[in-house]
């Protein structure tokens, strides 16, 4: 059988914030598989910060998305055509399937394919707190932060989706955890999933607020702003402390490059170290941090929430859009089917 997908792809490289120049929305027709292969129908697609940077013409850890090429996109699916014993038809599946309704998979060359467990959890959070967001949390915090019991931890981008998993994992460690974020009703729900204490960034002045929240310091800054937040942190270290520089979400669609931290020689006075890392490093350990995240899951330990977009895989470009707008609490996903 044929199977037709719509697909994501770039057209021109944004300046600043994408818009419709920025896509091109095509059918493609998707060939049965050959040996070892699968086609996959695609369900969810993840949503994340990184998505923009891929767009960018400039070294990276990873190549930029090519001009005319499908949108790279991590997703979850059924195979519903198979020629690999290991992946039949019917078997519920990850990886990086691209912006597209189906895709053609060779899972040996995929090093993100892989079989999801969903009574364990449904797919959208195999895309968030069991997803790359979850490994990025978990290894950001306990190998880079290197966080010890008792330490207090700031993290901004809070209520995004490796935010929320950072802080609930430290308080599951023992930690004091502090979370900043923009609005109220962010802010509230922090503290319903257990952080000690939250920072409105857009009705609070941060630097402020940590003096009165963590007079001692901090002691693992879990940063995925950058900016004017970043400063903040860095202004309110405690001796040793470890920054661990997760993302730079505040600069990610600024058309030049943003001003470096004012307040760098915090790490000296405080014999602190900054630290940034990428979460594929640690892809053979995810099985570590799947099993440690999902025990917290079963035991209501960790909240695992996703703003789920409808609307089909058109809706992709709005949706990347809103994720920089802010539209999510926890993970932001895009429903493809």
């Amino acid at each position: 059988m044929t199977y037709t997908a719509t697909q994501v792809r770039l057209a021109t490289r944004p300046q600043g914030m994408t818009d419709d120049s920025t896509w091109e929305i095509t059918q493609e027709q998707i060939p049965d598989p050959a040996a070892g292969q699968v086609v996959v129908e695609v369900d969810h697609l993840s949503l994340d910060p990184a998505m923009r940077g891929w767009l960018n013409d400039v070294r990276s850890y990873i190549p930029p998305v090519g001009i005319g090429e499908v949108m790279r996109a991590h997703g979850t699916g059924t195979v519903v055509a198979s020629e690999n014993a290991d992946y039949p038809v019917g078997t519920a599946v990850a990886g990086m399937f691209g912006a597209s309704e189906y895709a053609l998979c060779t899972p040996a060359e995929d090093t993100e394919f892989e079989k999801l467990d969903t009574e364990l959890a449904p797919a959208p959070t195999w895309l968030g707190a069991l997803g790359m967001p979850g490994m990025t949390a978990y290894f950001g915090l306990l190998d880079v932060g290197r966080l010890q019991a008792g330490d207090t931890v700031l993290v901004s981008g809070a209520a995004g989706a490796v935010g929320s998993v950072v802080g609930q994992l430290a308080k599951a460690k023992g930690a004091k955890v502090i979370g900043i974020a923009g609005g109220p009703e962010k802010c509230d729900w922090l503290r319903e999933i257990g952080f000690d204490g939250a920072v409105d960034y857009k009705n609070e002045n941060p630097l402020k607020k940590l003096r009165e929240l963590a007079p001692k310091g901090i002691d693992v800054f879990f940063d995925n702003v950058g900016g004017e937040i970043l400063d903040a942190g860095l202004a309110n270290l405690a001796r040793g402390a470890r920054v661990v520089i997760c993302g730079g979400i505040s600069s990610y669609n600024e058309a030049s490059l943003p001003d470096g931290p004012k307040r760098y020689m915090s790490l000296l006075v405080f014999r602190a170290t900054m630290t940034g890392f990428v979460v594929f490093d640690f892809k053979d350990r995810y099985p570590e941090a799947v099993e440690e995240i999902g025990r917290l899951i079963r035991t209501g330990d960790l909240v695992a929430r996703e703003t789920v977009v409808e609307g089909g895989i058109t809706q992709f470009p709005e949706a990347l859009n809103g994720l920089f707008r802010g539209i999510n609490t926890g993970k932001l996903v895009l429903k493809v089917k």
